[in-house]
């Protein structure tokens, strides 16, 4: 059974797929700040790995567009690892879901960490898939959020507006659109309210986001003292580039008592190696 359909989430419009049959799966896209649940068919290594299609075939998996991406609404309002969390219990509750296990790519995981930490009792298990962190990504990212903040305040907000409804591009792409313009584009109130925001407050907005999210030169999201005290089995897959470090999954390693790590380089990480190794996983618990 597959449906895309909207539902509030913490307050936010979320839309969101369902597919498949079996016990539940939450699958927290990859994409950065442009997380959809298209990502997990168009984006990087899983535009190559079938995981959707294969893992629905024995789960129900449950997509979203992240707050903010997608056609899932926002507020304008300091982005954190907690308000993505509201959102992903929030869908959770719409859908009835009291327990689920859960699936993050590459941002995503952060999210899923941050999640089990905050809610263990609604996680079976976990799969961090190619985790975002490192020294590299959080040069990247805080560079992205410098870049944005300069044209604002070269030529203000309401240039954001007129330039995120000329272009598709995200924040990932063109970081002068801001991590807020799918909101843009797709609420007219929200733009008009974005637009009319005071710049002095815009930019503690930004600011903080960038300097709160991004704190570290390994995993953002959870702290590692809670890691260590989570008692959730987790499946970690290693990434090898500048926005998925290696050192980033072994830090989880470290950190979470039930880890195991699938260490196998990205090119041997196949549509028929990889799949099987998450399912495997899944299934024992």
């Amino acid at each position: 059974m597959t449906a895309v359909r909207t539902a509030l989430a913490d307050g936010i419009t979320t839309r969101y797929e369902v597919i498949g049959t079996g016990p539940p799966l939450l699958m927290l896209s990859p994409g950065g700040f442009d997380s959809t649940l298209e990502s997990w068919r168009t984006v990087g290594v899983y535009r190559q790995l079938d995981l959707l299609e294969r893992l629905s075939a024995r789960y129900t998996c449950i997509t979203f567009d992240r707050r903010e991406a997608g056609r899932s609404g926002g507020r304008l309002e300091r982005l954190t690892w907690v308000g993505y969390v509201a959102q992903a219990i929030g869908l959770l509750d719409h859908l009835g879901v009291e327990r689920a296990h859960v699936i993050g790519g590459c941002v995503g995981c952060s999210t899923a960490a941050a999640l089990a930490v905050a809610h263990p009792q609604r996680v079976r298990s976990m799969v961090l898939y190619s985790p975002a962190g490192g020294m590299k990504y959080r040069m990247k990212q805080l560079d992205r959020f410098a870049r944005h903040l300069a044209f604002v305040q070269a030529e203000g907000l309401a240039a954001v507006v007129a330039l995120a409804r000329s272009t598709d591009a995200g924040f990932a792409t063109d970081p002068r659109v801001g991590p807020w313009n799918s909101v843009i584009r797709t609420d007219p109130a929200f733009a008009e309210a974005y637009a009319a925001c005071d710049p002095a407050r815009y930019a503690l907005l930004v600011t903080g986001t960038a300097r709160l999210m991004f704190d570290r030169d390994t995993v953002p999201g959870v702290e590692p003292e809670d890691l260590l005290c989570l008692d959730v089995p987790a499946l970690i897959v290693p990434g090898e580039d500048d926005s998925h470090a290696p050192s980033a999954a072994r830090y989880l390693q470290e950190c979470l008592p039930r880890a195991e790590l699938w260490d196998v380089p990205v090119a041997e990480q196949t549509r028929e190696t990889a799949p099987a190794r998450i399912l495997e996983f899944l299934d024992r618990y």
